[in-house]
Formats: structure tokens, C-alpha cells, sequence
């Protein structure tokens, strides 16, 4: 059976599940400000860095060659001299982006009531 097989049944709560890595990898800490980002639109590393602020060099290179791993990301080298690297969202990227974007979108919407519940809870 192959990794790819379509017959494979994901459960996320089994322990050994290949689908908690692809979990973790999209809602780390970096790889969901990556993917909301490329949400907005196709971006060149650096530019891409600036938009994630305070993500070093080193691990927004880590996240997004293993957001590639998962199908998420495809880096395309752009023909020019030098040469430039740009980074977009795939199919599969697009509707997990989606996901991510909802829920960034309510937590958001939701900070006043997050940060109430956070001084209550540090008042205990």
C-alpha cells in the first residue's frame, strides 16, 4: 500500500496517524501566519518574511520547505538574473488557508473576550 493510497483512513486521534504531522505542520506557529499569508497572494521569500513578522530567515525556510512536503506549498524559481523564488498556495493549500483564515478571523473578532477571560483567569 502505498503513502498516496486512497483507501488509507486518516484518524487524527491514533496515535501513529501521518495526519497529526500534516496537522502540526499547518497550525505551528509559522506555518499558519505562511499560509494565511499566501492566501493574500503569491510571495517572493523576503517579501513573504516581512509579511509574517518576527519569523526568522532559518525557520520560515523550515516551514514552508515542509509545507511543500505536505502539498501545501509550491515553490516555483522564477527565470531571471539573479535568480528569484515565489511561493503559492496549491489546491489542497488554498482550502486549508481557507480553514485557517476562519478561524484567525474569529479569534480576532474575539480578542476583547480573550483577553477579559486571560485577567480574570490571572485575578484567580
Amino acid at each position: 500500500m502505498s503513502e498516496t493510497d486512497s483507501s488509507i483512513e486518516a484518524d487524527v486521534f491514533a496515535r501513529n496517524c501521518s495526519s497529526r504531522e500534516a496537522l502540526q505542520n499547518a497550525t505551528s506557529r509559522w506555518g499558519i501566519l505562511a499560509l494565511a499569508a499566501l492566501a493574500e497572494g503569491d510571495y517572493r521569500f523576503n517579501a513573504l518574511r516581512r509579511r509574517v513578522d518576527g519569523v526568522s530567515e532559518r525557520m520560515l525556510s523550515q516551514t514552508l520547505h515542509t509545507l511543500e512536503r505536505d502539498g501545501l506549498v509550491v515553490r516555483t524559481v522564477l527565470q531571471s538574473i539573479p535568480p528569484k523564488v515565489e511561493y503559492s498556495l496549491t489546491p489542497l493549500g488554498r482550502q486549508v488557508a481557507e480553514q485557517l483564515t476562519g478561524l484567525i478571523d474569529l479569534m480576532q473578532s474575539n480578542l476583547p473576550a480573550v483577553l477579559a477571560a486571560r485577567a480574570e483567569h490571572d485575578a484567580r
